[in-house]
């Protein structure tokens, strides 16, 4: 089953509504009860599962009557990551209206600061060429795009088997370059970007040794 067809049918499901609930606002098993019509026992099973896939974690106590607290309940980060983001949308307006306003150099000046930027968050990987590339990977793995390094005759790839950012590099091209600055720093070598930018995106990196 693909990715957006299980997030679609979880979000659809009883525990989706649990899960959105709870993104407007922490609340009590009495509140989801109230508002899903379901028992408090039914309510808990659903958060117990929720709690093991790690999409919803208790928050705190709060007492509403006499008697014991009651515990709040808050959806995770991990449940953030269920529901649509406009990132790859947002970024090639962007860069459609920075190709408008500025040339190619200034463009290609822009994109390859923010891969710097990107790599200043980073800490420092010390070590040969080959540990620098397997830190670099992780990174872009990291971010996404669940990379690895291989070895060839022509030296060191850097083979990523997707791409965060694929919706876009189509179009824009230019944001490859990102990735290809953010890897030539941390791996302190010059890089060419050989990435795939077809149906199936793919980043890869050409490092020098």
């Amino acid at each position: 089953m693909a990715a957006g067809d299980w997030r679609t049918k979880l979000l659809a499901s009883t525990r989706g509504r649990v899960v959105q609930l709870l993104r407007r606002s922490a609340q009590t098993v009495n509140d989801l009860a109230a508002k899903l019509e379901l028992t408090d026992n039914a309510v808990r099973l659903h958060l117990s599962a929720l709690e093991r896939d790690g999409l919803v974690e208790q928050h705190g106590t709060r007492r509403d009557s006499p008697g014991k607290p009651a515990y709040i309940y808050r959806a995770t980060g991990a449940a953030e990551a269920l529901f649509p983001k406009p990132y790859d949308r947002v970024l090639g307006e962007l860069l459609t209206v920075l190709e408008a306003d500025q040339s190619s150099a200034e463009l290609d000046s822009l994109v390859r600061e923010v891969g710097r930027r990107l790599a200043a968050g980073v800490p420092a990987r010390t070590g040969d060429i080959r540990e620098r590339a397997a830190h670099a990977a992780a990174v872009l793995t990291d971010l996404g795009g669940l990379a690895e390094v291989q070895e060839d005759e022509e030296g060191l790839l850097l083979q990523g088997y997707s791409c965060p950012l694929g919706a876009v590099t189509s179009t824009h091209p230019e944001t490859c370059r990102i990735a290809e600055t953010l890897v030539a720093e941390l791996v302190n070598a010059p890089v060419v970007e050989c990435c795939e930018r077809g149906a199936y995106p793919r980043c890869a990196f050409r490092i020098a040794i």
